[in-house]
């Protein structure tokens, strides 16, 4: 088992800071979640999407699926919340996942989610069910 948690990756925090980051609905920037296998060495030094050890299967195609942020506040807290993904029909094995910026080239990751354990479909839906954005549970935070 290669993932130990969920993280926000260290190059995504400084791409923030830097500016190259834009979750506003008037951007065009493009956000992905792709699914990886057990065999995957996914953490917070994680710094761009890979093709190594994302799941493949019926349904599932490379890069993942396109997620939808929304940026809003709870109390003094900044947050980014994401619409809910699904792979309709599929026949995947996932451990984990990886959001990251799509770009056509450098892909840079933002946060590593790990399932807890291995996760499957069969000829069924896999979804990924975000938390609830709230000021303690939104994956990602600016307090």
């Amino acid at each position: 088992m290669a993932f130990t948690g969920n993280y926000t990756c260290t190059s995504f925090k400084l791409a923030l800071l830097g500016g190259e980051m834009d979750f506003s609905s008037n951007t065009s920037q493009t956000f992905k979640v792709a699914l990886y296998t057990s065999d995957a060495t996914l953490d917070e030094d994680t710094t761009a999407y890979s093709t190594t050890n994302e799941v493949s299967g019926t349904g599932y195609t490379a890069l993942g699926e396109t997620i939808t942020p929304t940026i809003t506040t709870s109390g003094t807290t900044a947050l980014v919340d994401f619409a809910d993904v699904s792979w309709t029909s599929s026949t995947i094995t996932a451990r984990g996942a990886l959001i990251y910026k799509y770009d056509n080239s450098t892909n840079p990751a933002i946060a590593v989610l790990d399932f807890g354990a291995d996760k499957t479909s069969s000829s069924s839906t896999f979804a990924i069910t975000f938390p609830v954005a709230t000021a303690t549970s939104a994956l990602i935070r600016v307090k």
